[in-house]
C-alpha cells in the first residue's frame, strides 16, 4: 500500500563545482570540518560531495519541501553535474546557460577549509567574480556584492522549492522542477520550466528503461499525452553496480502554471516489463497573469 505523501524541509544549496577527470599527483587541499547537523552553510563554504566526489563552493542556501513516499536511502548512486538554464531577464528572450552550477542536499556536504586561502580551489569563471579570500575566517571565502546582486536579480529562476520522490517495484523516481522564465512570443508568451529527474534501481536485478509516458496539464485547460522511447535520447541500464541515472529536460506552456505526471516502462533481463509511476509535480511560474491560449510541448 502506498504511503500518504509527506512533506518535510531540507536545506538545499546551490554552488559551483569542479570535477577532476584524471589524477597526476596527490596534493593537500585543506582539512575537513565538522558537518553541520543544524543551521545553514554560508556562501563561500568549500565542500566535497559525499556521494559524487566533486569539489564545490556554496553560493546560496534554501529550504526545500521534500514530498517523499519512501524512507530508504541509497549510497552508491552516480549522476552528472547539472547545467542550469534559465530565460531570466524579462526584457529579452535569451536563454542563459551556466555550466557547473548544481544543487546539493545539506546531508551530502563534507565541508573543508583550504590550507592556503589565496589559492584557487575551484577553477570556474564565476569563482573570482562572486567570491574573495578572507584568511583566518570560516568559511575561507566571502561573497562579493556581485554575488548578492546576481542572486537578487535571478532568485526566482534559481530557487529550488520542491522535491518529489516515489518508489515502486524497487525503482525510485526523484523530480526537481525549476521555473526558467517567460519567452515573449505572439500571440501569447511561453512559460518555460526545467525539470531534473533521477532514476534509481533499489533492487539487485538489472533493468533497462525502455519507454516514457507523460501527461501534461495546462492551467488553460488542455491535457496532452507524450510518449517516446527512453529518456534524453538514451535507454539507460540500471544495474546493482551502476544503479542511478540522472537527466534534465524542458517543458513550455502557454499558461503560467500546470501539472505533470506519468510513468516509465522498464524491461528486465528475462524480457518481462513493468511500469513505475513518475510522481506528479506542479509547474508554477508564480505569475499572476493568465493568457487565454493553451498549449504545451
Amino acid at each position: 500500500m502506498i504511503e500518504k505523501k509527506m512533506a518535510k524541509l531540507r536545506n538545499v544549496v546551490c554552488g559551483l563545482l569542479q570535477i577532476r577527470r584524471h589524477y597526476a599527483r596527490l596534493s593537500e587541499v585543506g582539512r575537513f570540518q565538522e558537518p553541520k547537523t543544524s543551521g545553514k552553510y554560508e556562501p563561500g563554504q568549500l565542500f566535497l560531495h559525499r556521494l559524487f566526489g566533486y569539489r564545490g563552493v556554496i553560493l546560496f542556501t534554501w529550504s526545500a519541501r521534500v514530498y517523499d513516499r519512501d524512507k530508504e536511502t541509497r549510497e552508491n548512486e552516480k549522476a552528472q553535474p547539472e547545467i542550469v538554464t534559465f530565460l531570466g531577464y524579462e526584457s529579452d528572450n535569451a536563454l542563459y546557460t551556466i555550466p557547473g552550477l548544481d544543487y546539493i542536499s545539506q546531508e551530502d556536504i563534507l565541508p573543508y577549509m583550504v590550507s592556503d586561502a589565496f589559492s584557487r580551489p575551484i577553477h570556474h569563471e564565476l569563482f573570482d567574480r562572486f567570491l574573495y579570500p578572507e584568511p583566518g575566517r570560516e568559511p575561507s571565502f566571502a561573497a562579493r556584492e556581485a554575488l548578492q546582486s546576481w542572486q537578487e536579480k535571478n532568485h526566482k529562476w534559481l530557487e529550488l522549492t520542491d522535491v518529489h520522490r516515489e518508489s515502486t517495484n524497487n525503482v525510485r523516481i526523484t523530480v526537481m522542477p525549476f521555473y526558467m522564465g517567460i519567452k515573449n512570443t505572439l500571440p501569447t508568451p511561453d512559460y518555460w520550466w526545467r525539470y531534473c529527474i533521477r532514476i534509481e534501481n533499489l533492487g539487485q536485478e538489472t533493468v533497462q528503461l525502455r519507454e516514457r509516458h507523460w501527461r501534461i496539464f495546462s492551467l488553460a485547460g488542455t491535457l496532452e499525452t507524450v510518449r517516446g522511447r527512453g529518456v534524453a535520447g538514451q535507454e539507460p541500464i540500471l544495474s546493482p553496480q551502476q544503479p542511478a541515472f540522472q537527466y534534465s529536460s524542458h517543458i513550455s506552456l502557454q499558461a503560467p502554471s500546470g501539472n505533470m505526471w506519468g510513468k516509465y516502462r522498464f524491461e528486465r533481463s528475462d524480457g518481462s516489463t513493468f511500469e513505475t509511476p513518475i510522481p506528479p509535480f506542479a509547474l508554477d511560474s508564480r505569475e499572476e497573469d493568465t493568457p487565454d491560449s493553451p498549449g504545451a510541448s
